[in-house]
């Protein structure tokens, strides 16, 4: 009978816990017997090892102590995320579920604190034993760690509010969460101990950015092989802005027990912030939460002088035509199929007062001196010559497995002698010259990342003849019943002085874990005018559910056969490369058809209403259908769904309408040219449009109507994205 009792008390404290926590996520009461260790989470969610701030003694032989205490900005205000480890010296059970923790703020605000997924059913403490217990929550932006306080409570009937607080940890003023230069922080993956280090950094510069590599080093001081899980990646500056990392070799990365790996962190930081302070920070998301979760921050060690590196030195060489200057701008390792392509970038001068022919070149790479890689030579500016004081450049590109390491790439830069040979390097007959050494560029691999545009940059490319910029505008989910598809826009400039083709690009997306994606990007057949605008829609489709987390997008000057890809050329490389962190998703559905972006227009629909005859459903609206920005696109396979859904779903209809034709003029002859035949909104403003749908059954439901809701998608290849979704009564008229 106690037994029973203390069983009912249990239950009864653990339905009282649930109802103060405020909405907390108190641990789930455990069965006798259950032993307390849970079901495992979907995705074990990491934890570093942030020093310990304090401990509250519980009972005579419990303990509770907090560690692992991190923040971090999110959009809105930042996440706490905290372990509190109990320690159980007793001779019997010590109960979790009769505990709680509370966070506060000095000034007294409350925060409601949520047990981690992973962590839910541990409700149980076995006698000489310990558990860790992980622990969230959300404040708002102006919240410091040094503002915290933890209470730790004991629900007890015989209080006011059914809790005692049994003690209180607060934050220290010196508290730090950043490891230090030099020194290791574990990192707990997947509940097997990591120690995880900053080994070097190395910073290179252009005009816009820093382009920092960071070399972290991870080792595997447990027992068993840990994957490890896919992390973000980014620098904090001093300034207190977040950069994103790109994370070479971490896709299905695997440490084996007492073994080590390195990974190479690259990105960009504009030239406008210090370069002082940074930090790396690690963060995961953890997608049931909806939240990015900080797992560790490292202070990074003093700059690295790269061991060799060519880039940016020029080189002087001589030919029976004259005196010519070399430069190695950059030399980069980008995806291509199954394989992974090198490509540098020389810049080739003439620094005479006369004109200079273009010498025959050619060249190789070498791999850590032992490797040869065949190069083909790519001339992507428009010139025949090189004229005094100009310039031009050239792109020498080779292929290696995706999987290839190596450390140093030499390219041996030659020139053909004798025989044929115009240094087009665009094939042609039977080549029976011979070739001579001219110079060798050395180049590290540390630094041979693509250069990485933040959210909301411009890229511009300067080939002589072809000079434009790219911009990516915005990021789409269209969602399917077993599939999603991924499309962002993608603005591209003409920034020459007379019309151009729109240049043929290699596009794809690379996943957060290193998976490459090749995108669609539809022909745009017009050209450009001078300073016009062209908008690519890039999209590739993926499984239900894909997170674009650490999405990026690549692109590159598409290559067949050593020249420039035109017309209906197929791709065999590429050059020029660039890659953008792609902006996060507006996911505002709005409450009135109003202002909606539909691809290149904006469409606001007004005094909607539906009728009803012995023939069917009738929809009219007036709306406004404008073009927010004057470019050449492609619309194939876009569609404006309009649709009509009942909320007690006795009804339901829709109207597809095709993007491609909203600028079509208007060819049906009738009393009324505002108004068609065909279903198909136009440019323009229009009053009382009308969209029929033939039911003859919809008379017999009328009277059981009462409202539904007006929604507006934009759908590609047959899914969708809402854009609005209206509630109207029927046959009512709205503003």
């Amino acid at each position: 009978m106690n037994i029973r009792r203390k069983r009912n008390q249990r239950a009864s404290l653990w339905l009282l816990a649930s109802t103060l926590a405020l909405g907390s996520a108190v641990p789930a009461y455990a069965a006798d017997g259950s032993g307390g260790t849970g079901a495992p989470s979907a995705a074990v969610l990491s934890t570093g090892t942030a020093p310990a701030i304090g401990q509250v003694a519980v009972t005579p032989t419990g303990t509770f102590e907090l560690k692992n205490l991190y923040m971090m900005p999110e959009q809105g205000g930042k996440t706490v995320i905290f372990t509190l480890t109990v320690n159980n010296n007793g001779t019997s059970d010590l109960q979790f579920i009769d505990y709680w923790v509370r966070l506060r703020t000095k000034s007294g605000n409350q925060i409601t604190v949520k047990v981690l997924p992973q962590d839910k059913e541990k409700n149980r403490v076995t006698p000489k034993s310990s558990q860790d217990i992980g622990f969230y929550a959300t404040v708002n932006q102006a919240t410091e760690l040094k503002d915290l306080i933890f209470d730790v409570i004991k629900w007890d009937f015989t209080q006011a509010n059914f809790e005692r607080t049994i003690g209180q940890i607060p934050v220290p003023d010196t508290y730090s969460i950043v490891t230090a230069p030099g020194s290791s922080q574990t990192i707990s993956m997947n509940d097997n101990p990591v120690s995880t280090t900053v080994e070097k950094v190395y910073v290179g510069k252009n005009e816009k950015n820093y382009t920092p590599t960071i070399k972290l080093k991870m080792a595997n001081t447990g027992s068993r092989s840990v994957t490890v899980p896919t992390y973000q990646y980014m620098i904090r500056t001093a300034e207190g802005y977040m950069y994103p990392l790109n994370a070479k070799g971490a896709k299905e990365l695997t440490i084996n027990p007492q073994t080590d790996k390195s990974l190479e962190l690259t990105g960009s930081v504009p030239v406008s912030l210090k370069v002082e302070g940074w930090q790396l920070v690690i963060v995961q998301h953890a997608a049931d939460l909806k939240l990015n979760l900080p797992v560790a921050f490292f202070a990074l060690p003093p700059i690295s002088e790269p061991d060799s590196v060519g880039t940016g030195q020029t080189y002087d060489f001589t030919n029976k035509d004259g005196s010519y200057t070399a430069e190695l701008n950059s030399v980069y390792r980008t995806p291509w199929e199954d394989q992974d392509i090198l490509a540098a970038t020389l810049t080739l001068g003439n620094k005479g007062s006369e004109s200079l022919p273009l010498p025959a070149l050619t060249g190789y790479f070498m791999l850590d001196d032992n490797i040869k890689v065949e190069a083909k030579l790519i001339r992507t500016d428009k010139v025949i010559g090189l004229s005094a004081g100009g310039s031009l450049q050239y792109q020498f590109i080779g292929k290696i497995p995706y999987t290839y390491e190596f450390a140093k790439a030499k390219l041996v830069l030659q020139e053909k002698t004798g025989g044929t040979g115009d240094g087009s390097g665009t094939g042609g007959s039977t080549d029976t010259s011979t070739t001579e050494d001219l110079l060798e560029f050395v180049h590290s691999s540390e630094l041979m990342s693509i250069p990485l545009n933040n959210v909301g940059d411009t890229y511009m490319v300067t080939s002589v003849g072809r000079s434009s910029s790219y911009k990516v505008r915005n990021l789409t989910t269209y969602s399917g019943d077993t599939s999603d598809t991924i499309a962002v826009q993608l603005e591209a400039v003409n920034l020459e002085k007379r019309s151009n083709d729109m240049p043929k690009l290699v596009t794809s997306f690379r996943a957060a874990d290193g998976s490459v994606l090749p995108a669609a990007n539809p022909e745009i057949k017009s050209k450009i005018t001078p300073g016009g605008t062209a908008l690519l829609f890039l999209t590739t489709p993926v499984k239900k559910g894909f997170s674009v987390e650490g999405l990026q997008l690549l692109i590159g000057d598409a290559i067949t056969q050593d020249k420039l890809s035109e017309g209906k050329d197929e791709p065999d490389a590429y050059v020029n490369a660039a890659s953008f962190w792609l902006p996060a998703e507006n996911q505002e559905v709005k409450s009135k058809a109003q202002d909606m972006e539909v691809g290149p227009y904006k469409l606001s629909m007004s005094k909607i209403h539906t009728r009803g005859d012995e023939t069917g459903i009738q929809l009219y609206f007036d709306y406004e259908l404008t073009k927010s920005l004057l470019s050449e696109t492609n619309l194939e396979g876009r569609k404006l769904t309009i649709a009509v859904e009942d909320r007690e779903d006795r009804v339901k209809f829709s109207w597809d309408m095709d993007l491609s034709k909203f600028e079509e003029q208007n060819t049906e002859n009738g009393t009324d040219p505002l108004q068609n035949q065909t279903g198909q909104i136009k440019l323009g403003k229009k009053e009382k449009f009308k969209l029929s749908k033939d039911n003859r059954e919809f008379m017999y439901m009328v009277r059981f109507l009462k409202d539904y809701d007006l929604k507006v998608y934009e759908t590609f290849n047959g899914q969708k994205k809402l854009l609005a979704s209206q509630q109207i009564s029927w046959f009512e008229t709205t503003d």
